[in-house]
């Protein structure tokens, strides 16, 4: 059997997500196109909702976990007086009501209930798991189930435009919040019911839509020149290692790690950097030492290769004697 050929590419890929096609579609397509084995999101869009989908490959997708964390922003628009099965307008209508004008004074009220720390039960239409089975499995097999609600934090819900039952919002919020299930209770506040129309997301942490290639224009050559480098991506503080002493980071070599924790706070993030700046490890302040969450290896060892081994460390009292 020949051996699987190693990613060359390896960073974020910032994409702008057509409507449509869900997350994974596109990560799929995105991959074949460029070749590459290894990618992954960091932040599922629903197929009605555009914009900004960070896409990892090769040794980036080690350092998504940290990246799925940041917190998001979108344009979001709704329609008062309906609501569906998935909370947007892509599901079966459940319910219309007219909706002559929108009381901004009440309108008002409501956004303000749902700013801050709050509890949210998410969509039946949603990924999360329930006893091993995802929700929207779960509702398309009828199955009846109460989804516990999370906690997540809304930062900005503040409205752009009116249009008769139609209102347009910039949400700001963090990781895990459902924007169709803000709308979903907003109108049930507002007592008119509503469903998301049009969702876009247009920053995911750092990564922006002026950073966001269409996916009609993503080619190798413009992947070559749109990628982020891991070091980037991460926007981490960090700390150069030199090439002989990569062999410590790979092996784990605690005690010469240390030294690299100075003059980090306990439980600070930080990352370990070669000379031709790649990340070579993301690393954590703990007591006072060196605790290494993930290491990159961008050139795959071959049969014959072994890990560098570290050279061993001068005991104290034990060096060699003038003569």
């Amino acid at each position: 059997m020949g051996r699987r050929r190693a990613d060359r590419s390896h960073g974020v890929l910032v994409v702008d997500k057509p409507t449509g096609v869900s997350s994974q579609d596109v990560v799929t397509r995105v991959r074949l196109r460029l070749g590459v084995r290894s990618a992954g999101h960091t932040g599922t869009l629903d197929p009605l909702a555009t914009g900004v989908l960070p896409i990892c490959f090769g040794q980036a997708t080690k350092i998504a976990q940290w990246l799925l964390a940041d917190d998001k922003q979108y344009t979001c628009e709704c329609e008062l007086g309906v609501t569906s099965t998935t909370l947007d307008s892509e599901g079966e209508v459940t319910r219309v009501a007219a909706v002559d004008a929108v009381d901004p004074v009440a309108l008002e009220a409501a956004l303000a209930g749902l700013r801050g720390p709050i509890e949210q039960v998410p969509p039946m239409h949603s990924a999360i798991k329930i006893d091993g089975h995802r929700l929207h499995e779960l509702a398309r097999e009828g199955v009846d189930v109460a989804p516990p609600a999370r906690a997540v934090r809304v930062d900005r819900l503040e409205v752009l435009a009116i249009a008769g039952p139609r209102i347009t919002l910039a949400v700001a919020c963090s990781k895990g919040t459902y924007v169709r299930a803000l709308v979903r209770d907003l109108g049930a506040a507002l007592g008119t019911g509503a469903v998301v129309t049009a969702l876009r997301r247009t920053a995911s942490g750092g990564f922006t839509e002026a950073m966001a290639v269409p996916m009609g224009q993503i080619d190798r050559r413009t992947a070559e020149a749109r990628l982020i480098p891991v070091r980037v991506a991460l926007g981490l503080p960090e700390v150069p290692v030199a090439d002989g002493a990569q062999a410590d980071v790979i092996n784990g070599h605690e005690a010469r790690l240390t030294r690299f924790a100075e003059g980090f706070a306990e439980g600070e993030r930080f990352q370990i950097v070669t000379e031709r700046g790649d990340t070579l490890a993301v690393c954590e302040r703990r007591a006072g030492r060196t605790f290494v969450h993930r290491v990159l290896v961008y050139e795959p060892l071959d049969d014959r290769a072994v890990v560098p081994h570290s050279a061993p460390l001068k005991q104290p009292g034990h060096e060699p004697g003038p003569d």
